[in-house]
């Protein structure tokens, strides 16, 4: 079983030198050069929610390690 070239037309490739490469300006650009704000902006929570927030997590694990520390010296036999 000989394997044959899925694509016969590999040698009319414009812009491939004879190893494969690509020479410069060929290529498109790595970035896009578009300039300004690109659609809207977007606000995160206030400050004073983010610290209800870090404090009703505060509360949670402190109220489990006391539960915790309370199940280790015999507070809930």
């Amino acid at each position: 079983m000989s394997g044959t070239n899925p694509d016969p037309e590999e040698d009319k490739i414009t812009g491939l030198e004879p190893g494969g490469g690509v020479p410069p300006g060929e290529t498109p650009p790595g970035e896009a050069s578009t300039v300004g704000p690109q659609g809207r902006e977007e606000r995160g929570p206030g400050k004073g929610t983010q610290f209800l927030w870090i404090a009703i997590i505060g509360v949670v694990v402190l109220l489990c390690l006391l539960y915790f520390i309370g199940y280790i010296v015999g507070f809930f036999d």
